[in-house]
């Protein structure tokens, strides 16, 4: 008696494990610098993945904001797209530990919104777009010097 009843708690327990769903795509707002050089925005907030869709919040002292997203198997993007880049930024995106990351760097002291598309692409099944929707923050951020006017050269003069 004792022995069906484990049996059938566990023929249960596997059942239930077997029809639980895979999980989301993983998304983070702060991702590893594998290249060891990347400097970080003081301000980096990323929401989660809707309908395509993801906000983020960052500031514009040239730093990066990254979103880290993986298939629903939990390993990178085969290959991706940069579809629409963003007006007011720079994006690259790259594969590390079984992520694909979304690097979003804001044009130094710009303040606004800014947006760019992305086309995920698994290793079966079709391309998953995805919008990043930035919020670019300023506060504190010099705009950058400009660069001093380039001195004009000596005048040549012939000697006869």
């Amino acid at each position: 008696m004792h022995v069906r009843r484990h049996a059938t708690l566990f023929t249960i327990g596997l059942l239930i494990a077997g029809c639980a769903q895979k999980p989301a795509p993983v998304l983070v707002a702060v991702a590893p610098d594998p290249f060891g050089y990347q400097t970080r925005s003081a301000v980096c907030t990323v929401g989660p993945v809707s309908k395509g869709q993801v906000a983020m919040s960052a500031r514009s002292d040239d730093g990066l904001c990254a979103v880290a997203v993986a298939t629903p198997d939990g390993t990178a993007y085969t290959s991706f797209l940069l579809q629409t880049p963003p007006a007011h930024g720079k994006t690259f995106i790259h594969n590390y530990n079984n992520q694909t990351l979304i690097d979003y760097t804001a044009t130094t002291a710009y303040a606004g919104p800014d947006s760019f598309v992305v086309s995920l692409i698994p290793a079966s099944g079709p391309r998953v777009p995805l919008t990043v929707v930035a919020q670019v923050d300023a506060t504190g951020v010099a705009r950058p010097a400009p660069p001093p006017p380039a001195a004009a050269p000596p005048p040549v003069t012939k000697h006869k």
